[in-house]
């Protein structure tokens, strides 16, 4: 055993490793290489690649548009569409739990989640509904289309594809499901490669189609999720038209606020509904805005208003974290926040606490579980309980003593006077600051305590930190407005320290503070509230706010309150009140001298004394330092204008650092002299520079602008005018911003309707979409549209004229009776009766006014009973041509009469009309014959009714047909009637006017068959003339040569036929023989044609047993063909269950 030669190990000969070990082993050539440097020499070869790529750039361009995408992106609209049994609603379960970390228990409209940093999604799933899919198609910026791999494309899923194409066809991506069912893997590529094609075909040429196997545990495998969601995160849209010029939104919360008591009374009366969504697509007016609901009706909005971002995006972040991944869908009672316009309404479940989790959580969210377990009322008595608001802090006891001590009157501010002297805020109010940090906030781990040698940039960073918390504290107190609460001191108001002191008082025992943090609070009180102070919009009081006088308006506009009411306080007899809406209630004092002059009553009052700072020349030379040109090292310049400082900025101080800045060194006046007028010098050339700068771009602009062609000047045209617009609402306020432009796309807004019927509120289902869509003034008009029409291929039946259509034309849907009609050489609009099988042809109908070159889809019924019939719903598509109040459609009218009397060229004809009255009205219409002759109605006779004398431009026969044709003007009938499916319980059984063919068939009535409108048979008779009689007088008269040759008949026998002819014994033997001959001959022919029939006899005998021979050969054949496939077959198959089987067996030896 041990001198036998082990088996060697033999490398592989062939497979995709050899392939690349060869591939590597070769030497690459210098074609190899570079390609591209050895391209092909022939000149036909490069002008087929010149021609490509231009054609690659000629399909890439598009139409430029206007991009009004806003700056605050909302969110991306994802629908979700398919079949029943598709897995719609597992698919959106998925996803929400991808995007938020959320697991949803059942779906009721949208819902909204945060997929990145500048990226929302909003999904909503659509229903097995007509109605809901062509909503759903008007809105969505994404399409999921699910296919059940399993089965193939449903007719939802072809209907849906042809709702998309007319209304602008959005991005669409196909998921295939269901395919964990396939158990052979030749079977499932099949498949998927049968639907790929199939699904580009019916979209584009590659086409996104994700696949998705089988369901685990309620969701689809993380894996395939996770490429979805990449997908959908990086997908990028282009706008379209209808969205582009229109505003709407997708409603994702309903709320009725109609008085109770009114409801009680009239149960059908009007309600009054709150609708909440993300505006998008273009502004949406602030006043008088119209809208649209599709399955209600038109409807004005009486109150928008818009509100904070139930979902915002993350700002300032690298990625996205766990708690960030904010959902918000109301309607599914998902995330527990509710946003209302005045409260905002936070749902947290009480399961969620726990003792285990508390020790987890953070300072502030410990501190929010130990509030909640507080087991007292609002006005129950806490004096046996204590309170601990700050970590490691001490808990705070009820104090009894302190309940008598109180404010009892409205808390004012202090009298702000023009000479008040904020110098000792440095001094005192800092030092006050550092003591309430050091005595109130220090703790055991007080983070805001300091070290002796801590940087000044930390204690900066601390003050402005605590000047801002108390800048919050100021503004979020709110103050009693009892009557009572008026009365004050009268000496408070004219001693500014005794309304100082009284209310320093006041407000340590109100916020519990040391008297040296409320010593002079007042004053900063007046820094934080003049920092946000604004200044009232003239245009609000004069044209918004109409209570005001114009005395009062003036008063406001220059800073003077408005009067006391009354006008009987004492107390308040030198001061007026401002009650502005952005700011607290102000008292300002009259000065002592009202008479004043001011330079200009519009301005504040200007400080004189201050202005003589800038008397001096060195303190206007420090300013230029203020700016970028001026010189950045001097950083200790500020020192020489401490003044200007205090006033822009306030009195702080770095109490730290103050040592330190006195020992600074300050720069010699003589050397900063030297210092400004090198930066004079430097300025002045860089004034010249940025001249000859700026000359060069203009001239490089105008160059490119020459160079770029059409298309890039339109782009270019258009983000010009984008920039412009932006401009020049930049420098507007916000409320007059709403007001002239409207509220901006990406907002989220409240709309107040106060006429919505009562059957939506009642009826309300979550499931149904709800889209508003805003209407433009052009809009709200009716009239007659003329559109482009064409049947689909795949509907039933042809259309007919007068049958009602179901139309969907931008956010409308409605029914109208269209009337088809083709156009004859551009002369006529010509009325069709029913439309053409495989071509377009043209339509009018009623209906409300819309911009040419908009798409409409035409169903014949939207209820569900038209999905049991099984036949394709979608009955036309089309695109909207002209707008009207009037048409020209014109009808074929033939009337035939006979003649019954006939002159030269004059004729009577009977059978035409049926009074002198229809005569009057044709009086000089043209006439024809079936010959050809043309003529003329005259005059209507007297007697007998209805026929009329007519002229000819030659002689008719009694025989001829004489017709009128005329044209018959057609108008559409005034009919509108729009889908109101959302107010029915079931929203899928909406019926408008029935088909003519219905209400026959519904009252068992027979199709009309008019005789005159049956196809016969044509009868042609044949025609007698009658001898020409020439007059005896005129034939004398003609010429010899022209005189007719008119033979009589012969009435007696000739001589010939009187006598007998006698044949001679020569001519009898001949005739006798030629009778012979012709009859051998005869025969002969009759036995060869005998015996030519009995061979062909027997030739088609003989191939019918060929052939039957020949069959029965091919069938043999193809059973042994099918017999072997079947024996092999069964033999793979024999082979991998053994195979499978062994493998089985050496694992269960193994184990």
């Amino acid at each position: 055993m041990d001198s036998e030669d082990k088996k060697k190990h033999r490398p592989r000969q062939s497979g995709s490793k050899v392939t690349k070990k060869k591939a590597k082993k070769q030497e690459k050539s210098s074609q190899q290489n570079n390609a591209k440097a050895f391209i092909s020499r022939s000149w036909r070869k490069s002008n087929v690649l010149e021609r490509r790529s231009a054609d690659v750039i000629q399909k890439k361009l598009h139409i430029p548009m206007v991009d009004r995408t806003p700056d605050a992106l909302p969110p991306i609209i994802v629908a979700v569409v398919g079949p029943p049994g598709t897995g719609k609603t597992t698919l959106i379960k998925s996803l929400v739990r991808k995007f938020s970390k959320h697991t949803l228990n059942e779906i009721n409209g949208p819902i909204t989640c945060v997929s990145g940093k500048k990226r929302r999604l909003t999904f909503i799933e659509c229903p097995n509904d007509l109605n809901s899919m062509i909503d759903i198609a008007k809105v969505s910026d994404l399409i999921l289309l699910l296919i059940d791999g399993n089965f193939g494309f449903e007719m939802e899923t072809m209907e849906f594809l042809n709702i998309l194409i007319p209304h602008g066809f959005p991005k669409i991506m196909g998921i295939l499901t269901h395919l964990d069912l396939f158990k052979k893997p030749e079977a499932l590529r099949t498949a998927k490669k049968r639907l790929k094609r199939r699904f580009w075909t019916e979209i584009y040429q590659g086409a996104k189609l994700f696949y998705l196997s089988g369901v685990i545990n309620g969701r689809y495998p993380d894996r395939e999720i996770l490429n979805l969601a990449r997908f959908i995160s990086v997908i990028k849209f282009r706008p379209l038209i209808w969205k582009n010029s229109h505003p709407y939104l997708l409603v994702d919360r309903m709320e009725d606020i109609t008085d109770p008591q009114k409801i009680h009374e009239k149960p059908f009366c009007d309600r009054v509904v709150v609708l909440y969504g993300y505006l998008k697509g273009t502004s949406f007016p602030a006043t008088n805005g119209r809208i649209h609901i599709p399955g209600v009706g038109d409807l004005s909005v009486s109150e928008v208003s818009s509100l904070p971002d139930p979902c915002p995006l993350v700002e300032k972040t690298r990625t996205l974290g766990e708690k960030q991944k904010l959902i918000y869908a109301p309607m599914s009672d998902v995330g527990g926040v509710m946003f209302d316009k005045d409260a905002v309404y936070i749902d947290i479940p009480t399961n969620d606490f726990s003792k285990k989790d508390i020790e987890e959580c953070g300072i502030g969210e410990k501190m929010i579980i130990e509030l909640q377990k507080s087991n007292h009322d609002l006005g129950e008595d806490f004096s046996k309980n204590d309170l601990q608001i700050f970590h490691n802090g001490k808990r705070i006891k009820y104090d009894s003593s302190d309940n008598n001590t109180g404010r009892k009157q409205m808390r004012s501010p202090n009298i702000i006077n023009d000479d008040y002297d904020s110098k000792n805020f440095e001094d005192n109010d800092m030092k006050d600051m550092d003591e309430f940090d050091s005595e109130e906030y220090k703790g055991p781990d007080d983070n805001l305590e300091s070290n002796a040698d801590s940087d000044s940039s930390d204690s900066s960073e601390v003050k402005d930190e605590m000047l801002q918390n108390m800048d919050f504290e100021l503004n979020d107190v709110e103050f009693n407005e009892d009557n009572a609460s008026r009365k004050t001191n009268g000496n408070s108001l004219s001693d500014s320290s005794g309304l100082k002191s009284s209310t320093e008082n006041s407000d340590n025992e109100y916020f519990g503070i040391s008297s040296t943090w409320k010593e002079n609070i007042e004053r900063i009180s007046e820094n934080m509230f003049n920092l946000g102070k604004k200044t009232p919009d003239l245009g609000d009081l004069i044209y918004i706010k109409m209570e005001y006088t114009p005395k009062q308006v003036v008063d406001i506009w220059e800073g003077v309150a408005l009067p006391n009411s009354n006008g009987e306080d004492p107390v308040l007899k030198n001061v007026k009140l401002i009650d502005n809406s952005d700011d607290l209630l102000r008292v300002i004092r009259f000065d002592k001298d009202e008479n004043q002059d001011f330079f200009e009553r519009s301005k504040p009052p200007i400080n004189i004394s201050a202005l003589k700072f800038w008397e001096k020349e060195e303190n206007l030379e420090a300013l230029k330092t203020r700016f970028i040109t001026g010189s950045l090292l001097n950083n200790n310049i500020s020192d020489l204008q401490p003044d200007i400082d205090e006033d822009l900025y306030g009195d702080f101080t770095d109490l730290e650092n103050d040592q330190e800045n006195k020992n600074e060194l300050v720069f010699s006046d003589n050397k900063m002299n030297e210092d400004l007028q090198k930066e004079r010098e430097i300025n002045l050339k860089k004034k010249e520079l940025a001249i000859r700068f700026k000359e060069e771009d203009n001239t490089k602009d105008s160059d490119s602008d020459e160079k770029l062609d059409w298309y890039q000047q339109q782009k270019l045209k258009i983000s010009k005018q984008l920039e412009i617009n932006r401009q020049e609402y930049q420098g507007l306020e916000l409320s007059d911003r709403v007001r002239i432009e409207g509220y901006r796309a990406g907002l989220y807004i409240r709309l107040l309707v106060s006429n919505m019927p009562c059957e939506f509120v009642k009826n309300f289902d979550p499931k149904f979409p709800i889209v508003v869509g805003g209407l433009l003034s052009s809009e709200e008009q009716f009239g007659f549209l003329k559109v482009r029409i064409k049947k689909h291929r795949w509907h039933k039946k042809i259309l007919k004229t007068n049958d009602p259509l179901v139309f969907s034309i931008g956010w409308r849907r409605f029914q109208s009776l269209p009337i088809y009609y083709t156009s004859d050489s551009r002369v006529r609009n010509r009325m069709l009766k029913y439309t053409p099988e495989h071509m377009h042809c043209f339509a009018a109908f009623y209906g409300p006014l819309t911009n040419p070159n908009t798409g409409f889809v035409a169903v014949q019924s939207v209820s569900a009973d038209s999905i049991k019939s099984g036949i394709f719903r979608i009955a036309a598509t089309g695109v909207i041509l002209d707008n009207d109040q009037s048409t020209e459609i014109v009808k074929k009218l033939k009337l035939v009469g006979v003649p019954y009397k006939i002159y030269k060229n004059t004729a009577f004809i009977k059978d035409m009309f049926n009074s002198s009255l229809e005569v009057a009205k044709f009086e000089g219409a043209s006439i024809r014959t079936v010959s050809g002759i043309r003529g003329q109605i005259k005059k209507a006779l007297t007697k007998p009714e209805g026929y009329c004398r007519c002229a000819f431009e030659d002689k008719i026969l009694m025989s001829d047909i004489v017709f009128l044709r005329a044209w018959y003007p057609i108008k559409p009938k005034k009919y509108y009637n729009p889908v109101t499916s959302l107010l029915m319980e079931d929203k899928s059984s909406w019926k408008g006017m029935r088909l003519i063919g219905e209400i026959r068939k519904d009252l068992n009535i027979k199709t009309p068959l008019p005789i005159n409108s049956q196809y016969r048979k044509i009868e042609r008779p044949a025609r007698h003339f009658n001898p020409l009689r020439v007059p005896k007088a005129l034939a004398a008269s003609l010429p010899y040569a022209s005189k007719q040759r008119n033979m009589k008949p012969q009435r007696k026998k000739t001589y010939l036929q009187k006598r007998a002819v006698i044949l001679n014994p020569e001519e009898r033997k001949i005739r006798d023989l030629m009778h012979k001959l012709l009859t051998l001959r005869n025969e002969k022919i009759k036995k060869r044609k005998e015996k030519q029939e009995e061979r062909r006899e027997s030739f088609k005998k003989k191939m019918a047993k060929e052939d039957l021979i020949k069959k029965e050969k091919e069938k043999a054949r193809g059973k042994l063909i099918f017999k072997k496939e079947e024996i092999k077959r069964l033999k793979t198959e024999k082979k991998g269950f053994n195979f499978k089987k062994k493998k089985d067996m050496s694992n269960d030896m193994l184990s």
